[in-house]
């Protein structure tokens, strides 16, 4: 048998090593002070099973989840893609300032690492990794994750009673009952209707009345807004 030139043996190997299972333990710790996830999403897929493209329009999963925190449709979307995955490891909310651990195992080919969850209160924002390359060798490795929105509702900073399905103006709640009421609202258009880095919430001062429902002494805050830490085993 003729033998692999040196460059294609080489790259042979790497793909190998890039196509091969991995089992992991997974951290993500709440950085902010006034927000909370929703049921956290975390999955390992091939390079078409992304979760969300930034500069992208939210696929209807994605609203579902970003504007009310339903993973159901992502969860179908992932099964679908033969991604594995872990749902709700946290068993409800991730309150400020905490952290959940999960476990994963990866089939071949399932490269990519990819998290998201909805952050209240917010109209459709949500904490996210987008198809993150995990390592080939064992180790722990930390990424800092930023805040996205969905670019699918105006940020009127409302809390309504009822909203947080796909097309209905509002905050679903505020879990923290550290919000206002009243509010008239921050805005009503939503000019960048793409997914992109959250502008952050803007919240006011009075709690009885004003633009916003959010208190802007708790509901702001500056990205990263999450650590996730992936121990390679």
């Amino acid at each position: 048998m003729k033998a692999l030139p040196l460059t294609l043996f080489a790259a042979c190997a790497v793909t190998s090593l890039a196509s091969q299972a991995a089992e992991l333990d997974i951290k993500l710790t709440n950085l902010t002070q006034g927000l909370h996830f929703t049921p956290i999403l975390i999955t390992a897929h091939n390079s078409d099973g992304k979760l969300f493209s930034v500069a992208m329009p939210a696929s209807t999963a994605l609203q579902t989840m970003a504007e009310g925190g339903n993973l159901e449709p992502l969860m179908t979307e992932a099964t679908a893609a033969n991604s594995d995955m872990v749902a709700n490891p946290a068993e409800g909310l991730l309150a400020p300032a905490s952290s959940t651990m999960a476990s994963l195992s990866t089939k071949d080919g399932n490269n990519y690492l990819s998290l998201t969850a909805m952050l209240l209160p917010t109209n459709d924002g949500f904490v996210g990794l987008d198809s993150w390359m995990i390592p080939t060798e064992a180790g722990t490795y930390t990424v800092y994750l930023n805040a996205y929105d969905a670019g699918t509702e105006a940020n009127d900073e409302l809390i309504v009673e009822g909203s947080g399905m796909p097309g209905t103006p509002g905050i679903p709640a505020a879990p923290g009952g550290n919000a206002g009421m009243n509010g008239s609202g921050v805005t009503s258009n939503e000019t960048n209707m793409m997914v992109h880095i959250h502008p952050g919430n803007l919240g006011d001062d009075d709690l009885e009345a004003g633009m916003s429902d959010l208190d802007n002494t708790v509901h702001r805050w500056l990205n990263p807004v999450a650590m996730l830490t992936v121990t390679v085993k």
